[in-house]
Formats: C-alpha cells, structure tokens, sequence
C-alpha cells in the first residue's frame, strides 16, 4: 500500500519526470503531520505543492532549524529557505541541532531527502564518490540529512531513477538507513527504536522496504513505464510486491502550481527528460531534454 492522496484536477498529457517525482511526493504528504525537509528542491517543493491541494494543515521545518515559515514565493530555491520573510513569519527559530532534539523527542513525524546514491536498505550518500578515502570526489555532504535520517519517525527519499543511483552498497554513509539490513541494526547503532526508511520515491517508482529483511521492494510504478524499465534502470534487484499500482500522471492543477509559483525558471523541475502522452492514450519520453513542453 503506497499511502498515495487520489490525484487532484485534470490529468496532464506532458510534464517532466521532476515535475512528476514531485507531484507523487506532494500526494503522500498527510494532513496534520509534521516533516523536516531538506532547505532546497524536491522535497521542499512537494511539501509546498501538498500545502496548497493535499494537505493544508501538514508542518514542516527547514534542514537549518526554522519551523513553520513562510515562503517568498516565486525565487530562486535556496532562497525559499534562508531568506529573512520566511525567517521573520516562521513560527520559531531553532537551529540543526535544536531540531534535531526536538526530533529525538518524537515530535517530528516524517523527514523528506534527497540522495546522490540509495542503497537497498536505504542508506543514504550525500558525501563521496568513489573508494573512501584515497579516490573518488568530495561531494557537498549531507548537511542535516544525517540528523533527518536517524531520529524523524519515518523517512521519504526523491532520487532520480538511475543506475549510477541505486547500489548494491553506498560509497560513504551519510545517512543512515537499515545498515545491513539485520535485525535491529538501527537499535545496536543508538538510534531511535521504531525509525528508518519509508520510502523512496523516484521519476519512475515507489518502493518500501520489506519488513522483515528490509529490503527496499517495488511497490508502484508510473504509468510510462514498466516494472522490467525499472528494475533494469538499478544496479541491484530489488523486491517485487505482489501487486504494482500504476500511479496517476501529473496533473494540469500540479503544474500549475509548480511552474507559476514554486519553479518559475524550471531551475530543478525541468531537469530530467520529458513525458508525452500521445493521441491513442500511450507515453513515451521526449527525444531531446526539454521537449515540447518545455516552454
């Protein structure tokens, strides 16, 4: 069960798989819950989106420890986070770690990450690329996205659907996930019983993690591919749930929303490749990046 709110407005026929990542992001958000959210991007944009047609009473704090601000809308992404209105509308300062106590005391209901690689018991790496220590590329690290992953009750990942993506092992845990998957891993480390990976959300797919091995497993797919594209598209075989929902294509009112007021230039939205549905109800991606829905 993918927990997913029924999409709201008229199904859209083009739309990018960001756009997209976001729009079933955006669905999974609950009414009355609290999420601590990365300061920039797809997570902070589907809280947003979730705000104005899912969940109006949803809270959230940014990764630097603002709770409930009040975005300036449209700028740039960063800005939505560190600027001085949604600092001086919030309804309290703290910092990282502030929150971070605030989390450990349970009062935070779910975290939403992004991840440079994901690792089938959804640990996470933000940090290096390569062998650690002696090769590989210094990345920007994890920020609070280590603090997210190890307190807040439950844990929703955006990752884009690569190969490069998701692992059979992270290069570097920055976050952490189920660590090897054993029983209790989470608990012998010190972290919070009853926390970890919910799900991890992609252009393509939802996946959870299986309960007893938590392993990460496909849940549902997007209606332009098929579960073969997405297992092809990882660098290790994931669990297949009995049954695959089909997950609803954007929708105009999600775009809208998206384009006019959250990602005016499409600075994060119109990365990735573009989805068309043509005349006879089938999809297919666009030849080129920013295809014919790109303006």
């Amino acid at each position: 069960m993918t927990v997913i709110t029924k999409a709201v407005g008229t199904p859209a026929t083009t739309f990018s798989e960001r756009e997209y990542e976001i729009c079933v992001t955006a669905r999974m958000i609950e009414d009355g819950k609290t999420y601590w959210v990365a300061i920039g991007g797809g997570p902070l944009y589907a809280i947003l989106l979730a705000q104005r047609l899912y969940a109006p009473t949803a809270m959230y704090a940014t990764e630097d420890g603002v709770i409930g601000p009040e975005p300036l809308l449209p700028l740039d992404p960063l800005v939505i986070g560190v600027a001085s209105r949604p600092n001086y509308r919030a309804l309290m300062w703290s910092t990282m770690n502030g929150l971070t106590e605030h989390a450990q005391l349970g009062h935070i209901d779910y975290g939403i990450l992004n991840s440079l690689q994901v690792d089938p018991y959804g640990n996470i790496n933000s940090t290096w690329l390569g062998a650690y220590p002696d090769e590989g590329r210094r990345m920007n690290g994890p920020g609070g996205a280590d603090a997210i992953a190890s307190v807040c009750w439950r844990v929703i990942l955006m990752v884009d659907h690569q190969r490069r993506k998701f692992v059979p092992q992270v290069d570097f845990i920055s976050s952490p996930g189920f660590l090897d998957g054993s029983p209790g891993a989470r608990e012998k480390a010190g972290l919070p019983r009853g926390t970890g990976p919910w799900r991890v959300v992609t252009p393509w797919a939802v996946f959870d993690h299986e309960e007893k091995s938590h392993h990460l497993r496909l849940i549902a797919r997007a209606p332009f591919v098929t579960v073969e594209q997405v297992v092809q598209e990882m660098d290790f075989r994931p669990l297949i749930a009995d049954e695959i929902e089909v997950l609803e294509p954007a929708t105009e009112e999600e775009l809208l929303i998206l384009r006019t007021e959250l990602d005016v230039s499409g600075q994060n939205t119109g990365l990735g490749r573009w989805v068309e549905q043509g005349d006879d109800g089938s999809w297919r991606f666009a030849e080129e990046k920013g295809g014919p829905a790109a303006g």
